[in-house]
């Protein structure tokens, strides 16, 4: 039976239970109204990472907020990619795209910090990015940003891939 491989280019990587550490993006309730009144549900946007280049996001939905969040929490490990990080920061800029969702993320110098709002800066903070620069261009709807900040951290190459593939020394990388 053939799967359905969805994941455009990103680096899966297995997780390893006790090291990742989870941040809680978004908690929503919906309602559905039925015959008997309202029925309230809740959906949670979850990151988790380990600090040293690995992040995931997911989504999960129940009537009970724990629960919602413990799902969230399982489709994150399962949605795990791999970040290339230099000296604290990501190695060159770069934007991404979700939906209505825009982002631009750009490395920063030592001491600068993570610049950025709500739903980037837990990603960004999770994949153990300590210096940089980003900003939100599009929508600002949570699910959209995360996920277009997932897409711009998966697009990233490492510096060591691009110096092998231009055949040329990691100096002359950097300095031009």
């Amino acid at each position: 039976m053939a799967r359905n491989n969805d994941n455009k280019g990103k680096r899966n990587v297995r997780p390893q239970e006790s090291e990742l550490k989870e941040k809680l993006v978004n908690l929503n309730r919906v309602a559905k109204v039925t015959k008997g009144g309202r029925t309230f549900s809740f959906a949670a946007i979850v990151v988790v990472g380990d600090g040293k280049g690995k992040v995931g996001h997911g989504l999960g939905k129940a009537r009970d907020v724990a629960e919602s969040i413990a799902k969230a929490v399982d489709d994150a490990k399962k949605n795990l990619i791999k970040v290339p990080l230099y000296k604290g920061t990501i190695p060159h800029a770069q934007k991404g795209k979700y939906g209505a969702g825009k982002v631009l993320i750009k490395p920063a110098s030592e001491g600068t910090g993570v610049i950025a709002g709500g739903a980037m800066r837990a990603v960004l903070e999770s994949a153990g990015v300590q210096n940089v620069l980003a900003k939100s261009q599009g929508s600002s709807n949570p699910h959209n940003v995360v996920k277009a900040t997932i897409d711009a951290l998966a697009k990233l190459r490492s510096p060591m891939k691009i110096a092998k593939t231009r055949n040329i020394s990691m100096e002359k990388l950097f300095n031009g």
